[in-house]
Formats: structure tokens, sequence, C-alpha cells
């Protein structure tokens, strides 16, 4: 069990060392090992989704991985980051501020923090989580990380409301506006009546590993500056990268 666990902490190391996709030959020859063998840790690792095959049968770290390092992160570093930033936030703007995670099609919040004499959106940290198709957190964590529409396709795209995004074609074109944009809107697509922001939170590798969002009524929106809210927003989810490491060149 010790030598199984130790070669495949051997694996998942060669796609820091070396390129980001290898093949079973590849990673056979690397560790020294029959091309048979790697297969068998390889297919054990993509079962359990610590590794995936891509289109030319190349294995590529998987999704657990980032959620390892999600949570390592949380644990050790969001909340103490997050509580300052997120409070001048909700301090100058009515309503609420959010920071979420991927989870398997779904966008699980890790903090949140709310105006004074703003309506309380029933959100529970670590407890509810919402459809990343139809979120402002959801659409950037996708515009980012395009290997987790696979999961959004699987548990299916449903309809929250009349604005909600329910055919992948559509969300995708989406996702490329908000990539290019570097934040995402939600115009009451998982709830009538609501407006969020999202832009993403990078880890010091430059990978998004989180999102932060500020969700209002949407009339609070058409009544004030948007312009001044998405601004505050992006630059709020830029300090927190900052904070946890991540640095621009």
């Amino acid at each position: 069990m010790i030598a199984s666990v130790s070669k495949m902490a051997q694996i998942i190391d060669l796609f820091f060392e070396s390129e980001s996709a290898l093949s079973n030959k590849q990673i056979a020859e690397m560790l020294g090992l029959p091309v048979s063998s790697a297969h068998h840790f390889l297919k054990t690792m993509c079962k359990e989704n610590i590794l995936m095959q891509d289109k030319d049968r190349k294995y590529r770290l998987g999704w657990r991985i980032l959620e390892w390092s999600n949570k390592v992160m949380y644990q050790q570093e969001m909340n103490e980051k997050v509580a300052p930033i997120a409070a001048s936030l909700v301090n100058r703007y009515k309503g609420s501020v959010h920071v979420g995670m991927f989870d398997n099609g779904q966008v699980r919040f890790i903090f949140k923090s709310v105006s004074p004499h703003s309506d309380v959106l029933p959100t529970y940290i670590g407890v509810t989580r919402f459809p990343a198709h139809a979120t402002s957190i959801g659409k950037v964590l996708l515009a980012y990380n395009p290997s987790f529409l696979k999961a959004v396709e699987h548990h299916g795209m449903e309809k929250f409301t009349e604005n909600t995004i329910t055919d992948i074609a559509d969300l995708k074109v989406e996702l490329k506006e908000i990539y290019k944009q570097g934040f995402a809107v939600s115009k009451g697509e998982n709830e009538t009546g609501t407006f969020g922001i999202a832009a993403p939170i990078k880890s010091y590798s430059g990978q998004v590993i989180a999102a932060l969002n500020f969700v209002c009524d949407i009339n609070y929106v058409q009544e004030h500056n948007y312009q001044l809210i998405l601004n505050e927003v992006i630059r709020s989810a830029q300090t927190i990268s900052r904070e946890i490491g991540y640095i621009t060149i």
C-alpha cells in the first residue's frame, strides 16, 4: 500500500516537472516501470479523478488535484485574507459577497459577508451549492477552467429562470467573452430579481482556483453606478489573489 501511494505521488510530480500531458509509455520510461504496471496505476488514478485522459490518449492532472489544492488554500489562508477585503465591499455597497469554488458541476461557497440592512440570501458556507452554469462565480470558474464543462454537461443545465442559459453552445460563447473581459455577470439566471458580478481569484501559479462575487437586488444595480461596483469587485478579487501569492509580471 505504501509503495503504491509513493508511486502515485511520483506520477503526479511528473506533470509538474515535465510536460502537462504524458503518455502511458512516457510515464513508464520516466519511472522505470513496465508499461503494464504504469497503466495499472494510471487507470486507478483516472478512476479517482486524480488524472484524466485527453482525446490523444495522453494523461493530464484531473480535477481532484485542484480540489485538494483548493481545500488546502481555503483552510490555511482564505478566511483571513478575504474578510477585510469583503468588509470594505459590503460596507460601501448594499449586498452580499461570496467566495466560491467549483465542486463537480456546482459552486460551493467557502466565504460569505453581508452588508448591514441588506436582504440576506439563503446561502451557507460549505453547504449551499448553486449550479455553475447559472451563477456569476460558476461562469468565471468555467471560463478559466474549460475541463469543468464536462461535469456541467453531466449534471445537465437546468432552467431556473427565463434568463438561465440551458444550451452548452450558448454557454461556451459567453464563457469566451468572460475569459476575454475578466469578469462574469448573472442577471437573474439562478434566481429572479438578483444581480451578480464575479471576478477570478488566482493562485500563486496563475491558476483560477476560486471567484469572488457581489450579489444584490437587480434594482439596486440600476439605481447605482454599475461600473463602480464592477471595478470594485475586480479590484477585490485581484487583491485577494495577491494576498495568497499571485504576482503579475
